[in-house]
């Protein structure tokens, strides 16, 4: 262990904008594809689900809207209650109770990561010709390099690989966790800028010739809230001093993605390129899933509209998320109600791009949503699994959906989601049947779960009775050179 690491139009306009778009030169189906498309996945970090224009926020995101007036708006996008899980979900198309990250989130003393046995989307992807890039944060594995995202099929890493950082000395704890292709980077600049540097200088090195992935991570607008003073300017009309850094930083990355946008433009890559935005969880609304900084005594500024409770819980708060999908010509402008999942992505992306998914050696939860996001048809997704712990579960089939807590005093919820998004009305003791059904639906995934590693983790620790320092390989280096 070095010194280096001790210490996301109504229906009408969606149907005329879909003739509109048949009778173009397309001359087929918005479904159809024939060249491989190059790929942009943007992940937000804790974002509230109205923390962006398109759901109604005074915070200025006037790029992330420009995509989702053009492109689908996923009304029903769900990830996991936490950081770790969604990101694990993303790269696996399964939900994380199949790889034992289903609890909490990969700390920075964690020893432990994404099992190395499971083939992940950036693999199929590079085996299919693409060339694969991280620009971003990681969080699914810091102590051994086996877990680090260069294993694990991307061709060009950049960013950090835990889950906190302060934004201008990129240190957690004291220490600097920002690499570039496994070695150390210690470098200025405020997070948000140097990823999207470094995402138009990525843009700008690639030919139209041969694909490219891009998992564009940005750790913005997660804790600590922190914004440069030209942006923390721009909501001087704001009092609370969290709030003002919090709405900086979002609208700071929205400057980033429209840089992005336009390297695509200057390339000439925009037409043949998918963008899908999302948060990975919901935002932050008890100050104890903030991080593992002290957040106290801070007023957590996020706003997940309707939606009840925020990241770490299992209600629509935590779970349901601000989404969107853009690809000019190939995805129709509107609303997309259907339920679609994070672990759809996997199997949605790998189909556009020819790629295949015979080397995953488990069965996938996800499913190919393209119909869905592309065209508006209904989803095949009937199913969504919050999240199944030892201690809790949660469930939705169709508009029914079902709240587990375990523990005692132990608590059934039953909502119907259709009718009341805002899980106020629990129906459990008008609908015992219901609550049976989703009962045993839970009860019989959790005897497919894993062991969740963060439990296993922390229950050797109180054994031994040691003090654990963040883990990190011992064998890192300091990176030299430039972009390959």
């Amino acid at each position: 262990m070095t010194n280096n690491h001790k210490s996301l139009f109504k229906a009408g306009h969606r149907a005329a904008v879909g003739g509109m778009l048949a009778a173009t030169a397309l001359g087929a189906p918005l479904t159809r594809v024939e060249a491989k498309p190059n790929v942009i996945y943007i992940l937000a970090d804790d974002l509230g689900w109205k923390d962006v224009g398109f759901n109604g926020s005074d915070i200025k995101t006037p790029n992330i809207d420009k995509l989702a007036t053009n492109g689908a708006r996923m009304t029903q996008f769900y990830v996991q209650p936490m950081c770790t899980p969604t990101r694990a979900s993303l790269m696996t198309g399964r939900y994380p109770f199949r790889t034992g990250l289903q609890t909490l989130v990969i700390l920075s003393a964690g020893d432990y990561g994404l099992p190395t046995d499971e083939y992940l989307l950036p693999q199929a992807l590079k085996d299919s010709g693409y060339n694969t890039a991280i620009i971003g944060k990681w969080h699914l594995g810091h102590a051994d390099k086996k877990f680090w995202p260069q294993q694990r099929g991307f061709d060009y890493t950049y960013g950090p690989l835990i889950g906190e950082l302060d934004y201008f000395t990129h240190e957690q704890h004291g220490v600097v966790d920002w690499y570039r292709d496994n070695k150390l980077v210690k470098e200025e600049g405020y997070t948000t800028h140097l990823l999207g540097d470094d995402a138009v200088k990525y843009i700008n090195a690639q030919t139209a010739d041969k694909p490219f992935f891009i998992y564009l991570t940005f750790n913005a607008p997660h804790t600590p809230y922190q914004a440069p003073q030209e942006y923390l300017d721009q909501y001087a009309n704001i009092e609370d001093p969290s709030r003002r850094a919090y709405a900086g930083s979002i609208t700071a990355m929205d400057d980033q993605i429209g840089r992005v946008v336009a390297a695509l433009e200057e390339k000439g890559l925009r037409e043949n390129t998918l963008i899908v935005f999302s948060s990975d969880n919901g935002g932050t609304n008890n100050a104890m899933f903030a991080g593992e900084l002290d957040m106290s005594q801070v007023k957590i500024p996020c706003d997940n509209g309707p939606y009840r409770d925020g990241k770490g819980s299992l209600y629509e708060g935590g779970t349901r998320v601000c989404a969107l999908a853009n690809w000019p010509g190939h995805i129709m402008p509107g609303d997309v109600d259907g339920m679609i999942h994070i672990v759809d992505m996997y199997p949605t992306i790998t189909a556009l791009a020819g790629a295949s998914t015979e080397q995953c050696k488990q069965p996938m939860d996800g499913m190919n949503v393209w119909s869905t996001i592309s065209e508006g048809k209904p989803s095949p997704r009937t199913e969504v699994v919050y999240n199944v712990e030892p201690f809790r579960g949660a469930v939705r089939q169709g508009d029914w959906k079902l709240v587990w807590r375990t523990p005692l005093p132990a608590m059934l919820e039953l909502f119907n989601i259709a009718e009341d998004p805002s899980e106020t009305n629990n129906l459990a003791a008008d609908h015992p049947d219901i609550v049976a059904r989703l009962q045993q639906r839970t009860q019989a995934l959790s005897l497919e779960s894993a062991k969740p590693l963060t439990l296993v983790y922390m229950f050797k620790g109180i054994q031994e009775g040691t003090h654990r320092p963040p883990a990190m390989p011992s064998d890192v280096e300091f990176y030299e050179g430039d972009l390959p």
